[in-house]
């Protein structure tokens, strides 16, 4: 775990068990009625915007965002009193988030509407990879990650060569086309060959020339053809990746050796690796 607990036994280790560890029963416990409280929470904020929900039980609403709030309050301090080194808990990923789900309703009391950014608590849904033991897909994670970023070069070539494709068929468009027919900016004409190239087809321009129709099929032939760029291009280094062969690295929780020297976190019980 990225939290030290307690040295001394009593209270603080106890509950240190229940609130960051799942592998208890009252751990998995308290972290299943954590997710059921962020999804309901979640739900109330969704539901106060539907304008007849809001105009009938908006007292309803608030009440139960205070509710929410004082248990994501309460749930936050007694993270920061139990753990050891409080400090190292704040700046941690999930110690970040945890402070920013509670945030929105008090600044609502200054800001109006700031209450809405209460959805970011969507992002402590992420503990269910802990509480369903789905960790070990982190290592997965790192290899699509590690693809990623081996594709970037080859990606951002893509994307400066598909835009300037772009600007000179929507040149091209304008010419043909003219104001007359709804392209009435190189702008407008480069915007159109934009949604017709990624296949969406907005419909709210059309070519009416028969040129400029012969035109628009190539652009989207063409479009079928781009999009299937950046799939190959991340799936072959996906390959890449997966190919390597692991590393020597062994994991100090759970003892599981051959993990990648690169991975910062075990693949099979999430521990950060040193």
């Amino acid at each position: 775990m990225i939290h030290n607990a307690p040295e001394k036994e009593g209270w603080r280790k106890r509950w240190y068990t229940i609130i960051f560890e799942s592998d208890t029963p009252l751990g998995k416990q308290f972290d299943i009625a954590l997710l059921v409280a962020i999804l309901s929470s979640l739900v109330v904020v969704m539901l106060e915007t539907v304008k007849p929900f809001a105009t009938e039980h908006r007292q309803l609403f608030i009440t139960f965002e205070w509710i929410f709030t004082a248990i994501f309050t309460a749930e936050y301090l007694i993270r920061l009193i139990i753990v050891k080194k409080p400090s190292k808990y704040v700046f941690s990923f999930y110690g970040l988030v945890d402070f920013i789900s509670v945030i929105p309703s008090y600044l609502a009391l200054i800001i109006g509407g700031a209450q809405y950014f209460i959805i970011v608590r969507s992002l402590r849904l992420l503990r269910v990879f802990r509480v369903l033991k789905m960790v070990r897909f982190l290592g997965e994670a790192q290899v699509l990650s590690q693809a990623l970023r081996a594709s970037r070069p080859k990606i951002i070539v893509f994307i400066i060569a598909v835009t300037c494709m772009t600007f000179i068929m929507g040149a091209i468009m304008y010419m043909v086309e003219g104001p007359e027919n709804g392209f009435k900016s190189i702008p407008i004409a480069v915007y159109w060959c934009i949604v017709t190239l990624t296949t969406v087809g907005y419909g709210d321009i059309s070519p009416q020339t028969p040129l400029g129709q012969i035109i628009a099929s190539i652009i989207m032939i063409l479009g079928y053809g781009i999009i299937a760029v950046p799939t190959g291009i991340v799936t072959s280094e996906i390959s890449k990746q997966s190919a390597q062969p692991r590393g020597d690295q062994k994991c100090n929780q759970c003892g599981k050796p051959g993990l990648s020297n690169q991975a910062q976190y075990c693949e099979n019980c999430g521990e950060a690796l040193s």
